[in-house]
């Protein structure tokens, strides 16, 4: 059989004979096919079949390499590869751009992917709320089902790109997130990305997000996940390149790793090591990082991926090691298995001609990537993989457009609600203004690291459409945050019944260093203030007539809304939502859906409540440590209706290390609303030195009907309640008097139950 070789997407070897095919090729089977049975209809369904029967049979054929066969342990189908590649081919694939390598039909891929909270960068895919939205929405069992959905439309992008010979970055199945940095400052403009300023929350929700990304197929991972930045950072944007965090062993372990460590025993295929150094030593090159706790202490199995140009930071901007041939020697030794960028691909050779490094320390890197390789079903027929199935129909479709409105209602957050203003009552609003720079804004709606969708619903098109044709709804930009002088709006807001100013940030003014081109400090902010000119429009409205005006705040922060809280009547905290943010937000207007959502961290009056930024203590931060009144507390959020909370069963007098704190609570629902509610339980700890204020340790979110009771159970491991050691260098229960204390949020609780650990 002759080899003829054209634009090919696979081959077959029969008898030592190589056919190389086409998507032509394919094609032109299909019809004769066809034909040949009288079947003139053609079916996207019996295409891909054939398709993929060519590529099972192209697996077949090349079983003459071991590590195609899979059949055979994974762990005898990786060495198989270290002794079928060349040490050059090795190096070449240590870069995040991996090339082909022809001579054993290895397709070139691009590890370089995105989905914090959808496809990213990567044309269509649905858009869902803002990380931090998500974590608002205290919904582990819906951020589970928006990961499921995100990897679904990963796995069916990769699918027709590969098809068409497509390796692009953003089309891969390993994915770059989630960000599971903790958010302990509000400065910090990436903090959007994040689940928040609570180890536990962050841990709960990422770990949810891990096993909706990673799938339950015990063959074949679904999509690949990435738990970033490992460790300790956040901020300041515009110095992370040579940013040296300085944080002792108790706020390590029981704060910037604690969800870390959580999502590694929920088994993250990938961590990604940070820019910055801690305690002196770069991230991607620290033994104490990746060697002594990741690997050795927490059993760590999977890969380790550097942040990009991290290792170029290392020589460049740290001067920590001298030379990128030194920093490439390094990273291999500390155990870092794929770079994101180029030294490895460039300088390993030359590390090992140098004696820095042997040909064992390169197999020893790959043997991560390749096991992931091989648990995504990469060098594995496509007929073995149900997750190759997936096609067109699987991207933005109806039902996950219905999943980012429903997620996107969760995450909204009711901060104010004078006279019971909200719910909207149609029937007594026949005119509405939606105004606002936001109102009609895309970057409002899509956050930072997104995609694109048709299906984008901008606050005042949502508005629109809710209010129904009856109702005249007029839009007016208003404001310009660029001008504190000139304001449109207020003569149309005098003249409708009720006024909708959609206000706040938006990713240009806060976000990562480089993409925030609009912030004048990198990405990070320096004031909770919102901008001077929605301020005075604010004031403007509210003095041109006593007529409803209701505010809704973008942002992915906590920002100050107690300046403008005097001039309405309610306020929507709405994040960034996503593509169904305009729905969503009509949604909750109206009074289709009560709000539920609660804020993942605390709102702070002024950044002079807060440490200096660049000062990695928690002293101070977060609700587990700020001592002062906050203007918002963690866990805050408002209903259309009123629960009264009562003990169904009762913690014990007395607990030891191996036991777990059972307990349920009956909510009833005593208003005339149907709505979720949010249980948050909160250990207190005894007055020891450096034990947290309170912290998070349980929580559940469940819809209560208007009337009736629901029963809340909840568990907490004993376990849990463990602090580090710093004489030890251990974790240790202390004994003592705890409390445990159900509320509403971290300051208002309802339900308190002391008991002892013996």
């Amino acid at each position: 059989m002759e080899c003829v070789k054209t634009n090919c997407s696979g081959s077959i070897n029969l008898s030592g004979q190589v056919l190389i095919f086409t998507k032509s090729f394919i094609l032109f089977e299909v019809n004769c096919f066809h034909k040949r049975n009288n079947m003139l209809k053609k079916t996207k369904r019996y295409a891909l079949g054939l398709a993929l029967s060519v590529v099972s049979l192209s697996g077949m054929a090349q079983a003459k390499y071991p590590f195609r066969d899979s059949s055979l342990p994974r762990e005898q189908r990786i060495q198989n590869l270290f002794q079928t590649l060349t040490l050059e081919e090795k190096i070449s694939l240590l870069g995040y751009v991996s090339p082909e390598i022809s001579r054993l039909q290895i397709p070139a891929y691009n590890w370089w992917n995105e989905s914090l909270h959808g496809l990213a960068r990567a044309g269509e895919a649905t858009v869902f709320p803002q990380a931090i939205a998500m974590a608002a929405s205290f919904n582990v069992p819906l951020l589970n089902e928006v990961a499921a959905a995100i990897s679904t439309e990963g796995r069916a992008k990769y699918n027709l790109a590969v098809a068409q010979d497509r390796r692009l970055q953003y089309m891969g199945i390993n994915f770059w997130t989630p960000n599971i940095n903790i958010f302990r400052d509000p400065r910090w403009g990436r903090g959007q990305e994040t689940y928040g300023e609570d180890p536990f929350l962050t841990a709960s929700m990422g770990v949810a997000f891990v096993k909706g990304l990673q799938g339950d197929d015990p063959n074949f991972l679904k999509t690949a996940a990435c738990a970033k930045h490992f460790a300790a950072h956040s901020g300041p944007e515009a110095v992370r390149h040579s940013f040296n965090a300085i944080v002792d062993e108790k706020d390590l372990r029981e704060t910037y790793l604690y969800a870390f460590k959580k999502l590694v025993d929920a088994g993250v295929e990938s961590i990604m090591c940070g820019y910055n150094r801690l305690n002196d030593e770069p991230c991607c090159t620290s033994n104490t990082l990746i060697q002594k706790i990741l690997r050795k202490e927490w059993g760590f199995k999977g890969q380790v991926v550097t942040d990009c140009w991290a290792l170029d930071d290392i020589w460049a901007r740290h001067k920590v090691i001298p030379t990128r041939i030194e920093v490439a020697a390094a990273a291999l030794r500390a155990g870092v298995n794929l770079d994101c960028a180029n030294i490895l691909q460039e300088d390993v050779m030359q590390a090992i001609k140098k004696g820095l490094l042997t040909p064992a320390s390169v197999d020893s890197a790959l043997y991560y990537t390749f096991k992931t390789q091989l648990k995504l079903g990469m060098f594995d027929p496509a007929s073995n993989n149900k997750y190759s199935l997936y096609g067109a129909d699987s991207i933005n479709n109806a039902a996950h457009v219905a999943l980012a409105r429903h997620a996107a209602e969760q995450t909204m957050v009711l901060l104010k609600n004078d006279k019971g203003i909200l719910p909207l009552d149609k029937t007594k609003y026949g005119s509405l203004l939606v105004t606002g720079e936001n109102s009609a804004s895309i970057e409002a709606l899509v956050g930072n690291y997104h995609g694109m969708s048709s299906n984008l619903v901008t606050f005042a098109e949502g508005i629109t459409k809710a209010a129904g044709p009856a109702c005249a709804v007029q839009y007016d930009q208003g404001y310009d945050n660029a001008d504190t002088t000139h304001f449109g709006g207020v003569w149309a807001s005098q003249c409708c019944d009720l006024t909708v100013a959609v206000l706040g940030l938006t990713p240009l003014l806060e976000g990562e260093e480089g993409d925030a081109f609009l912030s004048k400090t990198n990405g990070d902010k320096t004031t909770l203030d919102l901008p001077e000119a929605q301020i005075i429009f604010m004031k403007k409205l509210r003095a041109a007539h006593n007529k409803p005006i209701i505010a809704v705040v973008n942002a992915g922060s906590a920002v100050d809304v107690t300046a403008i809280e005097p001039y309405c009547d309610a306020i929507i905290l709405a994040w960034y939502p996503g593509e169904q943010g305009g729905n969503a937000l009509a949604d909750i207007l109206f009074g289709n859906i009560s709000p539920s959502g609660r804020l993942p961290l605390t709102f702070y009056k002024s950044v002079k409540d807060l440490p200096e930024f660049t000062d990695y203590s928690m002293k101070g931060r977060t609700y587990r440590y700020f001592k002062g009144v906050p203007a918002y507390p963690f866990g805050y959020g408002l209903s259309y209706t009123t629960f009264e909370y009562a003990w169904g069963q009762q913690p014990l007098e007395k607990y030891a290390l191996k036991d777990s704190i059972q307990f349920s609570v009956t909510v009833k629902n005593t208003g005339n609303f149907t709505s979720d509610e949010v249980i948050q339980a909160y250990i207190q700890y005894p007055g020891l030195e450096r034990m947290p204020l309170k912290e998070l340790k349980a929580f559940k979110k469940q819809s209560v009907m208007k009337g009736e009771n629901s029963v809340f159970t909840l568990s907490i491991p004993v376990s849990e309640l463990q602090k580090w050691d710093m004489t030890t260098g251990k974790w240790k229960l202390y004994k003592g008097r705890y409390a445990l204390c159900v509320g509403k949020n971290s300051e208002e609780y309802v339900l308190e139950k002391s008991f002892t650990i013996k």
